[in-house]
């Protein structure tokens, strides 16, 4: 077996906006399988903003440590077990997996694991966006903490990246009626016209505030927060009594040099006897089949699209996770290896 692989190592810590110098391809080459251990060979590679937050000194904490300077950067991809001598898997069974940016990868299975289903009903792709962490984020924190009702507005911040373009979706599947927040006129009429959003506003225009209000104007009853930050303080002004706000990401903060400022009226929180719900969709791996089963049902009567931005080859993915604060992609960002 071939032991020699190419990998993706943190050159330099990010300032702010990650650019592909931050990243450096170089060969590595792992030992030989020991017991307990399985080899994988990385045929995918998810790009999540929310990996930027662990690539500062000092930022691990009890989901990764602080990725190190000249090691390879940590993300989720999609392997096939190509060696093993751990008990629990054997050559050919597929993982997702938080492991490397990397073509191969050796591990203990201590790292988050989860089978994925060899039978081809759906690419593989799909595993690692809305059949994987970002479709299941969506579903869980709608279904558990959103409780939509019907004809409800939902509102979903950066609704054009991996989790928002599911979750506007699943909002609407759920008898909501779905508004997205995303920058650009053109991302905003694809979310209209491609994933059936209800509204689309620009975040970008100069008058956001007003357009916001104009597109919900029965105010905000159930708000799936992709961003944090200011827009967080803004949207909290236009919540209803009993609104439900489900917190899945903090994109402004990550590439944030300076603490951003809290939003200065949490207070609406109490007049408005809101609920606020983080979601962490690998603590509920144990629910995988149940979400992938509603989703893939769905897909699979057209009744929800998964758009993605598919670069290949390992030498695409500084430029791939880049992409992502550029605002390049629409949908689940993946590199094909």
């Amino acid at each position: 077996m071939k032991r020699s692989h190419r990998r993706v190592v943190l050159a330099a810590r990010p300032r702010g906006l990650p650019v592909e110098s931050d990243f450096r391809i170089e060969p590595g080459e792992h030992p030989p399988t020991g017991a307990g251990q399985l080899l994988l060979e990385n045929e995918l590679i998810s790009l999540d903003a929310g990996f930027r937050r662990w690539m500062d000194a000092g930022s691990g904490d009890d989901v990764l440590p602080a990725m190190r300077i000249g090691e390879p950067v940590m993300s989720l991809v999609l392997g096939r077990v190509v060696e093993s001598r751990h008990a629990a898997y054997e050559p050919g069974d597929l993982l997702m997996a938080r492991l490397a940016w990397e073509e191969r990868s050796l591990t203990d299975a201590s790292d988050f694991l989860v089978p994925v289903p060899g039978d081809g009903k759906h690419p593989l792709r799909f595993y690692l966006g809305a059949l994987g962490d970002s479709g299941l984020s969506a579903y869980f924190g709608l279904v558990d903490h959103g409780k939509i009702q019907p004809g409800e507005t939902v509102l979903v911040s950066a609704a054009a990246g991996s989790v928002g373009s599911i979750a506007g979706q699943v909002a609407r599947l759920l008898g909501g009626r779905s508004v997205g927040i995303a920058s650009g006129a053109d991302k905003c009429a694809r979310l209209v016209r491609e994933l059936g959003y209800e509204a689309a506003v620009d975040r970008s225009r100069p008058d956001f505030a007003a357009a916001l209000s104009s597109a919900c104007p029965d105010g905000i009853d159930v708000y799936f927060d992709n961003v944090g930050g200011p827009l967080l303080e803004l949207v909290l002004d236009r919540i209803n009594v009993g609104a439900r706000i489900v917190m899945c990401g903090a994109v402004a903060s990550y590439t944030a040099e300076q603490p951003l400022p809290g939003p200065q009226n949490l207070f609406q929180i109490v007049t408005k006897e809101a609920h606020v719900h983080g979601i962490m969709t690998h603590k509920h791996a144990d629910r995988y089949d149940e979400g992938r089963t509603v989703l893939g049902s769905w897909i699979e009567s057209g009744a929800l699209r998964v758009p993605e931005y598919v670069l290949r080859g390992i030498e695409s993915v500084p430029r791939a996770f880049c992409d992502l604060f550029r605002g390049a992609n629409f949908g689940k960002t993946i590199v094909e290896l």
